[in-house]
């Protein structure tokens, strides 16, 4: 695994929504209920699925300037996590994104795996905003030890609306 600095941000289009999902009122949402657009659940089911490696030869770059890891396959940025900095010992992982042709191929997952394995070895803690990252740990249950306590964010597991 390579986390480096240097990556720019990648921009996804959000589209009409068929997921929705609860979380904490300390991620700005006085209702506690937030809404997947179609590409976020496109993710979600690609990190609920079957655990299976990248297709492609991926690089994992960690642009601090920014916030955002980025997989870079090749020398084309094909996906990212944002994330903001909450003190010295604490990441809110914000939104997940993958370029449409890159997904379905394990990137999401992945990704995700990368950035949690770098946040436990530099013995932070993290702030789910990310339903996709939220989905994961859900999966992957040796990951939940690093979701801070105090600051949990996005909690409960998604459903699909009628």
């Amino acid at each position: 695994m390579t986390i480096n600095d240097g990556a720019s941000p990648m921009t996804d289009a959000a589209e009409p929504s068929r997921y929705a999902f609860a979380h904490s009122a300390e991620v700005g949402h006085s209702d506690e209920k937030g809404t997947l657009n179609q590409d976020q659940a496109v993710l979600v089911d690609e990190v609920s699925g079957e655990p299976h490696a990248p297709a492609c030869d991926l690089q994992v770059v960690n642009d601090e300037e920014l916030g955002i890891y980025a997989a870079i396959v090749g020398d084309r940025e094909v996906a990212g996590l944002t994330y903001n900095v909450a003190g010295d010992d604490r990441l809110v992982l914000l939104a997940t994104s993958v370029i449409p042709d890159f997904r379905k191929q394990g990137i999401a997952t992945e990704l995700i795996r990368r950035v949690l394995d770098h946040v436990r070895v530099h013995g932070k803690t993290i702030t789910i905003r990310c339903p996709i990252v939220r989905t994961f740990i859900e999966h992957n249950p040796e990951y939940a030890d690093l979701v801070d306590r105090e600051h949990p964010g996005a909690t409960q597991g998604h459903t699909h609306l009628p």
